[in-house]
């Protein structure tokens, strides 16, 4: 029986029981979720001959028919790896971008020059949509108040629910995604909640927000999956699992035109980098820095011995989280007291407000029936 005490951590990446209940391993030192993401891994590696034929027919599916209305897809620009090396793949497939950022207050320059680098170099036009800044921090108070792990679910489905009205009002077929399985795997289930929960969501609000949401835009998995999957509204498709997805190779060719990198997965956000390196560890005992090398490891574009080392470093180099450190609570409207009060609070489970969540789950098994 393992002791509840003792430390762990995979043979094989450096997933470990530190913040995660739930992780497993085996006799062999392998952590249930490493095994889990080697067993799919295969699915995901291709031959030079089938990479070309993938994006062929991703280009055929796009652009291969009459073409109507001004665009062929809409990409969703957040100035990071992924999104960006989509748009370049767009670019060499002579797709008609609409490119859409979807603007929550907390760009960072580097996110803001890497836009428009991308855009400048596909040419495409950028739909910039800016949140009520109001509504949007007192949301984003709600869920610090409510002492929940997933804070940036309000920008992820928000982020959706645009870009979906986008794609209707300008008539797009489809919407193409960064996210991809080669270096976004392994994430524990207590670490997010579904991004489409918006009972969740609308519940946090009703007991701690301030600020009605007039403007904030959600959109429920139901209607997500309807108008995703169905022939209801544009089909999400991600390029990245086409190819064989490197983000070491990715960055080298996105700074060939330009774009910088930032320091860190979803860095390129201000709040994201700060909620990562310090709310997560801080609060909830989360360093999803061992997600994000565990699937760089997996992807054999860094060593185990490596990522520890990686690991060793600081999460948040002194020099800057003092000042981030200000500029975040200040933002948010909160003291230095305050602040401290919240982090400090006990974690709380999302399930301890309303939710979605069963509905979910049978929607979703419903859904593979159909499918």
């Amino acid at each position: 029986m393992k002791n509840d005490n003792q430390y762990l951590i995979c043979a094989k990446s450096v997933m470990d029981n530190v913040g995660d209940p739930d992780i497993k391993f085996g006799e062999d030192g392998v952590c249930d979720y490493y095994k889990r993401a080697a067993d799919i891994r295969d699915e995901y590696v291709f031959t030079n001959s089938q990479v070309v034929n993938n994006l062929s027919q991703l280009s055929q599916s796009i652009c291969g028919g009459k073409r109507k209305g001004d665009y062929d897809c809409l990409i969703g620009l957040s100035g990071g790896v992924d999104s960006s090396y989509v748009a370049l793949i767009a670019k060499r497939l002579n797709m008609r971008v609409l490119a859409v950022h979807f603007d929550n207050g907390w760009n960072s320059e580097i996110a803001v020059h890497n836009i428009k680098t991308i855009v400048s170099y596909l040419g495409c036009e950028l739909i910039t949509y800016v949140v009520n800044w109001d509504e949007y921090a007192d949301l984003q108070r709600s869920f610090f108040e409510a002492s929940v792990v997933d804070i940036e679910m309000i920008t992820d489905n928000s982020h959706k629910a645009v870009s979906l009205d986008i794609a209707k009002k300008y008539r797009i077929p489809f919407i193409l995604s960064g996210g991809n399985f080669r270096t976004e795997n392994m994430m524990p289930k207590t670490w997010s909640w579904n991004k489409q929960d918006i009972l969740n969501i609308k519940d946090i609000h009703r007991k701690y927000g301030k600020v009605p949401l007039n403007t904030y835009k959600m959109i429920s998995d139901m209607r997500w999956q309807i108008v995703t999957r169905t022939r209801y509204g544009p089909n999400v498709l991600k390029p990245l699992n086409l190819i064989n997805y490197r983000k070491d190779r990715a960055m080298e060719n996105l700074e060939q035109v330009g774009w910088r990198y930032y320091g860190g997965k979803h860095y390129e956000s201000i709040f994201t980098k700060f909620y990562q390196a310090y709310v997560l560890p801080k609060k909830f005992n989360i360093d999803k820095r061992k997600v994000h090398l565990s699937a760089l490891i997996l992807n054999e574009e860094i060593t185990r011995d490596e990522a520890l080392t990686e690991l060793k470093n600081d999460l948040y180099p002194p020099e800057q989280f003092e000042y981030e450190y200000d500029y975040v609570r200040k933002k948010l409207g909160y003291s230095i007291n305050s602040f401290n009060r919240i982090i400090g609070a006990p974690p709380r489970m999302h399930t301890e407000y309303r939710s979605n969540a069963r509905i979910i789950s049978a929607l979703k098994r419903m859904y593979q029936v159909i499918k």
